[in-house]
Order: C-alpha cells, then sequence, then structure tokens
C-alpha cells in the first residue's frame, strides 16, 4: 500500500499542493528550521517554499546548534546570514542594503506554532550569533483558517514572501501567495460551514515577543 502522503510536499495526497507550485527564482537563500511536529500539518506553509525556491532548505528539529548541515552552512564565509527575529536588537529589512551581485544574503526562518518557534529560539544558540531582522510593519496576513495571537503575525510562506520581495524589488513572487491561497481555500471547503466561521490556531513564522 502507498504512502498516505505526496513525497514532495509532506501533505495529504488529497490536499497535494505540488500542481499549484510556480518554479522561482531568487537570488535570495532562505533556511528555514522546522519544528518536527509541524511536517505533515496539513495547514503548514514551509514547502511552499522549498518546492517553489531552487535555493531554499527545510532542516527539521528543535535544537540546532549542533546541527551539521547548518553549521556548514553557516561556515559558508562567502554568505551574509541573517535570522527573522523580531524584538529588542533586530533591525528592519528595510535598513539593510540591497545585496550587490556579487553578495549571497541568506536568511533564516523558524517555523513552529509559536511556544515552539520561542522554545527552537532559545535552544539553538547558534543562532543567537547572527544578525536579526523584522519585517516592516504593519503587515496583515491572508492565513484567515488559523487565529494569531496578533495582527502582524505572518505564515511562514507569507513572511519568506516578503523578505524576497524587499530585497528583490524587480522579482514577481506573488506564485508563492497564489499557492497558499489555494491550500486555504482546499482547507476551508473540507470544513463544516459552521467551523468555517472559526479560527483556530496554528503555525506561523515568529514575528513579536512571546507572551
Amino acid at each position: 500500500m502507498g504512502s498516505r502522503y505526496c513525497i514532495q510536499c509532506q501533505k495529504a495526497h488529497k490536499a497535494c499542493l505540488c500542481s499549484t507550485i510556480v518554479p522561482l527564482s531568487s537570488a535570495i537563500e532562505l533556511i528555514i528550521l522546522q519544528h518536527p511536529t509541524e511536517v505533515r500539518k496539513p495547514t503548514g506553509t514551509a514547502s511552499i517554499l522549498t518546492l517553489s525556491l531552487e535555493n531554499a532548505v527545510c532542516l527539521i528539529g528543535e535544537n540546532f546548534t549542533q546541527d551539521d548541515t547548518l553549521n556548514a552552512l553557516l561556515n559558508e564565509t562567502d554568505v551574509a546570514h541573517f535570522v527573522l527575529f523580531p524584538g529588542e536588537g533586530s533591525a528592519s529589512i528595510n535598513d539593510i542594503p540591497l545585496p550587490s551581485p556579487s553578495q549571497r544574503y541568506r536568511v533564516i526562518l523558524l517555523d513552529g506554532t509559536w511556544k515552539k518557534a520561542y522554545k527552537m529560539w532559545q535552544l539553538s544558540t547558534i543562532l543567537h550569533e547572527l544578525p536579526r531582522l523584522h519585517l516592516p510593519g504593519p503587515l496583515q496576513s491572508r492565513y484567515r483558517i488559523r487565529k494569531a495571537p496578533r495582527d502582524n503575525c505572518l505564515s511562514t510562506v507569507e513572511a519568506g514572501y516578503h523578505v524576497l520581495s524587499n530585497w528583490q524589488p524587480d522579482q514577481d513572487f506573488s506564485p508563492l501567495l497564489h499557492s497558499f491561497e489555494q491550500m486555504i481555500q482546499f482547507q476551508l471547503a473540507q470544513m463544516p460551514p459552521e467551523v468555517r466561521q472559526r479560527y483556530f490556531h496554528g503555525t506561523h513564522v515568529y514575528q513579536g515577543k512571546q507572551e
């Protein structure tokens, strides 16, 4: 018997996103650090980034300080690394100069529920050495099937979209949001009418202080 899940997007076959994916080029590289409990969540969005972008990689875990793959990437001296994690000491992405053709920027996103993302940050002390970024606000998430703790919370794919669009304004990354919208529409279609009116808590990139 075959697997219930698509081997590419890791979602159940009936919820497969692969047909919505548009390959995109990007000079900015992304590293997505994903909590293990998020891998096959039907409403997860990290796979949209990794399927769409050739230079986006997803690593799974909770404490990445000793992660060989992450350490190897961070040891590449010709790349400027950043982590999207707002708070005191973080800089707006708009205050960072746009990369020149000879520069490589790589941004780390934390993918998990708010509490899990905060714990990942606390445990992964290797990230504390990197420059921290936050996105300019106010930003409104389109993630209407999930209740966020505050208005400026974004899904992982939305955060990736804004990072790429801010630093590469001449490129169109809207196909990322199109795939995202298709996923939302599918999930809404599976809900009973009375449930569609509700919101439920889910996975967002950490975009604010932990309460």
